[in-house]
């Protein structure tokens, strides 16, 4: 249990989270009120002993870190540039000073694409592995060709790309999402469901854009068992046909996308997810600290894999393979 490593494990940096909460009415991401339920947003801030005690509860040898949603989305280019910077050097001293208990992901600003690409190769000269991003910055969606530099770096650098879910746009939640009060629409637009059909939409759209045929070294990260995809991966090999894609969406899922837990510890999302890939493309996560498994709960889903190389795969080996963790 020691050896288990968790990918997608939340915190926060002050200077982000203040910057996103001084946005003013309108434009502050709504979905900054699921980091204050509870005791989660103390949490999301301990990257100290209180921390290390809550993975020595469950049993996590090492969390890979990444700033809690909405990351520095929705901040203006200028504020998102200086502020990434600043959480990657404070993520990287992080790290630095646990090397046994803390990795992380870079925050890239994605409101200004070639600052994102030069902030991603940095980071990774700090010691950050991958980075974290969101499939929308302002109305420009992710497979826009302006982060095509973004893309080349990453595979360049073999830098992982976890596509996190993110809350829809206002005109898609006013449409979609509403009229059942005001958190049970928060709840549908973003938990519920709406969060992770953004994300597998996002990476639908870089296959169908051809990224993944001009950078074949990219690889992606989605979370929640593959944020949808997995479940219609055959209905969207159509797509990949009529877009002449170079492999099919099915290809791209076993090839270029790993897939975590989130925390969502099923053995029937396991079982689906080893009929579509394979065992040396899924990851442990417990989505910290918004989903909170017990020891007891992840031995028992470790038990739900098919075999001991499975087990240690999915629990630390994969992790070490994608993220260079040695």
């Amino acid at each position: 249990m020691r050896d288990l490593i968790g990918i997608e494990e939340h915190w926060t940096f002050e200077a982000v989270d203040a910057a996103l909460r001084a946005q003013p009415p309108g434009t502050r991401d709504e979905s900054l009120a699921l980091n204050d339920h509870g005791d989660t947003a103390a949490r999301l801030a301990d990257i100290g002993p209180g921390r290390m005690a809550a993975m020595d509860a469950q049993g996590v040898g090492m969390q890979v870190l990444s700033l809690a949603p909405p990351g520095a989305q929705g901040l203006s280019a200028a504020d998102a540039a200086v502020l990434a910077r600043e959480a990657n050097d404070a993520a990287a001293a992080l790290a630095g000073a646990h090397p046994g208990r803390f990795r992380a992901m870079a925050t890239v600003p994605l409101a200004d694409p070639a600052s994102a690409a030069a902030e991603l190769e940095r980071a990774s000269g700090l010691g950050l592995a991958g980075t974290m991003v969101y499939g929308r910055t302002g109305d420009v969606l992710l497979d826009d060709p302006r982060f095509d530099d973004l893309w080349a770096v990453a595979a360049r650098l073999r830098q992982p790309v976890f596509i996190h879910p993110q809350i829809p746009s206002a005109s898609v939640r006013a449409s979609n999402y509403s009229g059942f009060g005001e958190v049970a629409d928060l709840a549908l637009a973003t938990f519920g469901w709406g969060w992770h059909l953004e994300a597998g939409t996002a990476a639908l759209r870089l296959m169908t854009r051809g990224v993944l045929d001009r950078h074949p070294e990219l690889q992606l990260v989605l979370g929640h068992w593959g944020e949808l995809l997995l479940f219609w991966h055959q209905r969207a090999d159509g797509l990949a046909r009529v877009a002449g894609l170079d492999r099919s969406i099915t290809e791209y899922l076993q090839q270029n996308v790993w897939i975590t837990a989130s925390g969502m510890l099923d053995p029937a999302m396991l079982h689906h997810a080893l009929a579509v890939t394979t065992p040396d493309r899924i990851l442990f996560s417990t989505d910290y600290p918004f989903q909170a498994p017990k020891r007891e709960q992840i031995a028992a889903f470790l038990d739900a894999l098919p075999d001991e190389a499975a087990r240690e795969a999915f629990a630390s080996g994969n992790a070490r393979t994608l993220f260079g963790i040695r």
